[in-house]
């Protein structure tokens, strides 16, 4: 009787079934745009934007998330990159410049000002005005430590003379701007200077019309 009961116990082993994929897929390498940069800070915050645009202008806030300074040796660039918690959408994405300036927000130990000429968070460079607050003083203080040492590769391992700098960038906006002016009036000269060639050129054609209308007029007097 033990012996059946044992017996009912046991299981019986289930077959290694293996099946093959229908479709094979090659493996994709997936690009992080972050290749050739080195992660040398990170801490969590909250950032906004000036809108300007509104009226009357206001704050936005941008998102929360881990705002990071990506290093590159090779370009001897640091970059600003923020994304937003779950959804990973960038809300901050610029180079740090030795020109930019840390400033308190509305005096607040925690939080922080500074313009970029340059900001790809919408995938096109947007000058903006950028706000970030931290959890605490320390955390700011962290922030602004890190962003010191970051201008400071800049300022010795960047372009030289300052190739990238808001100066220069500046004065590039400024020379395409004269050069733009000066082609508008090379343009407008030209049209005048075309015009005034029209103009007898026109003044002959009206003359020679009066004279043929004039001409029958003539012959008729002659044959009366």
């Amino acid at each position: 009787m033990s012996g059946a009961g044992d017996g009912d116990d046991v299981v019986p082993e289930s077959p290694d079934v293996h099946f093959n994929p229908v479709v094979t897929l090659p493996e994709v390498e997936v690009k992080t745009m972050e290749e050739g940069e080195e992660e040398v800070f990170r801490i969590r915050s909250k950032l906004f934007r000036y809108a300007s645009e509104c009226e009357p202008s206001e704050w936005k806030e941008r998102g929360t998330g881990d705002v990071r300074l990506l290093r590159n040796e090779g370009k001897g660039s640091v970059r600003i990159l923020m994304r937003r918690d779950k959804t990973h959408k960038v809300c901050a994405n610029h180079y740090v410049t030795g020109e930019m300036h840390l400033k308190p927000n509305c005096g607040s130990d925690r939080a922080w000002v500074w313009n970029t000429l340059a900001d790809y968070a919408d995938q096109e460079a947007k000058g903006e005005t950028l706000a970030i607050r931290f959890a605490n003083a320390a955390n700011a203080q962290k922030f602004k430590d890190a962003f010191e040492e970051a201008q400071e590769f800049v300022r010795k391992h960047g372009p030289p003379d300052g190739e990238d700098s808001a100066e220069a960038v500046a004065k590039k906006l400024d020379d395409l701007s004269v050069k733009d002016g000066e082609k508008k009036k090379d343009d407008e000269a030209k049209a005048e200077a075309s015009d005034k060639k029209e103009e007898p050129k026109v003044e002959a054609e009206e003359k020679k019309k009066e004279e043929e209308a004039k001409a029958p007029e003539d012959k008729k007097d002659e044959s009366s």
